[in-house]
């Protein structure tokens, strides 16, 4: 007898742990987001979920391009002639926007680059003058950018490159107690004409640009 109800403790037993070892129901699971699990196919990756967003309007910001540099009147330029110390010198572009030189006169350089006026002064001492020369010209000073409006002392400043909105209020005086400063409206005349934006303080300037900070009411 004790032998049978031995056995009969083993089989339940064993019939319970037969149970335990059976495959669970598929459940539910949340994906942990494991990139071995994905990618191996063990599950889904999640989707985000897509949740209805107010549209933010587009910033009305200034987009300047990086276009060559155009000579206008103030830009100083070094015109070096090889070989030729006296047509070698500093030369300022006048408000009629050329340049006088001794030999040729008045070269037209309003709207020109550096190169494209190194070019027009080969030209000219071709005809005539020197057989074959070689011009250079760059920038040696820029021409002076303008800042009027709610700024201290508002008027006309020497570029410097790679100057900025917040440092030319800086070189200004900062701004007045009645500045908009959010208010920021930048004039620049470019290849295409004059473009006007109200453009953030980290803006670069370019030379001739006009910068007027606006007046708050409240």
């Amino acid at each position: 007898m004790l032998r049978s109800r031995a056995r009969l403790a083993c089989l339940v037993l064993a019939l319970i742990v037969s149970g335990c070892m059976r495959t669970a129901a598929p459940v539910a699971a949340v994906d942990d987001g494991s990139l071995d699990a994905i990618a191996y196919g063990k599950v889904q990756p999640v989707r985000a979920m897509e949740v209805a967003t107010t549209p933010v309007p587009p910033v009305y910001a200034y987009a300047a391009h990086d276009e060559p540099y155009r000579l206008d009147a103030g830009d100083r330029l070094r015109i070096v002639v090889y070989g030729q110390e006296g047509l070698t010198n500093t030369y300022t572009v006048d408000a009629g926007g050329s340049i006088t030189m001794p030999l040729i006169g008045a070269v037209r350089a309003r709207g020109m680059t550096p190169a494209q006026l190194a070019a027009a002064v080969t030209s000219r001492l071709k005809n005539g003058y020197l057989r074959e020369p070689y011009v250079a010209a760059e920038v040696e000073t820029y021409r002076p950018f303008f800042i009027l409006g709610e700024v201290a002392a508002p008027g006309q400043y020497p570029y410097v490159p790679n100057m900025t909105i917040e440092s030319a209020v800086a070189i200004a005086g900062g701004f007045t107690p009645r500045a908009l400063r959010s208010s920021i409206k930048l004039t620049r005349m470019g290849e295409a004409g004059t473009a006007q934006a109200v453009v953030p303080p980290g803006t670069l300037l370019k030379p001739g640009d006009t910068v007027v900070v606006a007046e708050r009411w409240f």
